[in-house]
């Protein structure tokens, strides 16, 4: 029998135990989850954990798997990473300002 392929990290984050579990139940999924690239990985696990109640990030995890059923690479409406690009730290600090 053939050991299972391990999940690949962002490259920032590292991948928390419930993407993890998730990617690690189905083997097509941890396959697309595998061959993007190491900053999409980085904002699918960014998007997930940086969310503040438990039940958001179940949705987000969910929404995650379904998207990458869909064939997407990255979130969508996601400005990015906060912790790798510093002109993102806006949408993070409590202001989402508007640009007009």
């Amino acid at each position: 029998m053939q050991e299972p392929q391990a999940i690949a990290p962002g490259v920032l984050h590292e991948i928390p135990e419930d993407m993890e579990a998730a990617l690690g139940a189905d083997e097509g999924l941890r396959a697309m989850w595998n061959a993007l690239t190491p900053i999409h990985r980085n904002e699918w696990i960014c998007w997930t954990t940086i969310v503040k109640k438990p039940t958001t990030r179940a949705e987000h995890v969910a929404r995650m798997l379904a998207s990458l059923r869909e064939g997407a690479r990255q979130p969508c409406c996601w400005p990015g990473c906060p912790h790798r690009r510093p002109n993102a730290q806006k949408w993070f600090d409590g202001r989402r300002t508007r640009s007009r």
